[in-house]
């Protein structure tokens, strides 16, 4: 098939697709918000919700951007740029909305402390290389690590956010230039080494989580987790390999590579994937368990007792006793602002304790570099430091 017949073909078919992409991403769109303003209204449990609803919001996301993208190709890099974006941080709330469930932080490192003593009870061999094999422990026997796992985990997720984000701004910035290449492997793009580069930390990321998730999933069986973790995999990772499928296609020729068939095909996918996560996000993240307050969540019950007289043929007093329960309410409103202000700063705090894990090593090495140095410098110039003494006088004053 020649150019103008395969540009001709994909003419033919954009505003078709178009339409059912459109379809299918309305309805996406009103079931997520319907979901997300079921949180929103019975937002009873912050501590879990405020993960949710960025997760739950992932699907309009993706469908706002991927019609978006269908309907004009000029907006198909930025929108690829927002939704990878907003992905890195969906991925992140899943992993915190986990720990949310085990009752927060610190009921975690508690729990992972005693899942860590269990083998040494139970087993009473010892592997020494198993011991001092950290990475070995992490592959094999993730339960050992003890509360090294969240650490573990937060940092997997936590360095697949931060490198998302810097390449997608990193893909804009070559597209300017005209050296990305989107879906060229070839070595004077950019396009293979951001694929290679997005393809490790995704699949650590995932690594991170299946491991804390091997770990937690008897404490976790309440929530169903194993259905969470599928139809949340199935938008992050099946969507990416989805797009990375598409491009071999379109590389080796069995798929149009002209007239943007290969980005029009994804966000069309995409668009119909959204419909079916967001009827499937009804019923893997509900809202029904919230609908109760917690008794931890009530107000104060008050009773008043009050007496009437009443006219009887006996005569007397009738006494009423009514009884007032103060349950903390929230809005809409409320449940927003500590999405945003609560959920971010947790985000931020989580990102630059990372960074501290990563740099640190880092400036231990240099800083014995520079010791090292400045040592064989002094032992080369054959000079010995030498000590200073100050002598200090005390001069006592007489009473005149």
């Amino acid at each position: 098939m020649s150019v103008t017949e395969t540009t001709s073909t994909y003419r033919d078919l954009h505003w078709p697709a178009c339409i059912i992409g459109g379809s299918f991403a309305a309805v996406a769109i009103c079931l997520s918000v319907f979901s997300i303003l079921q949180h929103l209204r019975f937002y009873t449990n912050p501590a879990e919700q405020k993960w949710i609803v960025p997760v739950l919001f992932m699907v309009p996301v993706y469908a706002t951007e991927s019609i978006i993208s269908l309907s004009n190709s000029k907006f198909s890099l930025p929108c690829d740029i927002l939704r990878n974006c907003y992905e890195a941080f969906a991925l992140y709330s899943f992993g915190s909305y986990l720990v949310a469930c085990l009752g927060g932080e610190r009921r975690v490192i508690e729990y992972l402390e005693n899942e860590s003593n269990k083998p040494l009870l139970e087993d009473g061999t010892n592997d020494e290389s198993k011991k001092k094999n950290s990475f070995w422990k992490f592959l094999c026997e993730p339960y050992v690590l003890g509360p090294e796992l969240l650490v573990i985990e937060k940092f997997g997720l936590v360095q697949y956010m931060i490198l998302k984000t810097f390449c997608a701004f990193l893909t804009f910035l070559l597209e300017l230039l005209g050296v990305y290449g989107d879906g060229e492997f070839k070595w004077y793009y950019g396009y293979p080494y951001i694929v290679v580069v997005l393809n490790f930390s995704q699949m650590w990321a995932l690594f991170c989580l299946v491991q804390f998730y091997n770990v937690t999933h008897e404490r976790l069986k309440e929530i169903k987790p194993l259905a969470k973790f599928i139809s949340f995999k199935a938008i992050v990772f099946a969507t990416w390999w989805q797009g990375f499928g598409i491009a071999l296609l379109c590389y080796y020729g069995i798929l149009p590579k002209e007239g943007r068939f290969q980005n029009a095909l994804q966000d069309f996918l995409i668009c119909i994937e959204m419909a079916i996560a967001a009827v499937a996000h009804l019923f893997v993240f509900p809202a029904e368990p919230y609908h109760y307050i917690p008794i931890s969540e009530c107000g104060k019950i008050t009773s008043e007792t009050s007496k009437e007289e009443v006219k009887l043929d006996e005569g007397g007093l009738v006494e009423t006793t009514e009884t007032h329960v103060e349950a903390s309410g929230t809005s809409i409103k409320e449940s927003v602002q500590d999405i945003v202000i609560d959920g971010g700063q947790h985000v931020v705090k989580d990102v630059v304790l990372t960074i501290n894990q990563a740099i640190g090593p880092v400036e231990k090495g240099v800083t014995k570099i520079q010791d090292t140095f400045q040592q064989k410098l002094l032992d080369s110039d054959g000079k010995k430091e030498t000590e200073v003494t100050f002598e200090t006088t005390s001069v006592a004053q007489k009473d005149c």
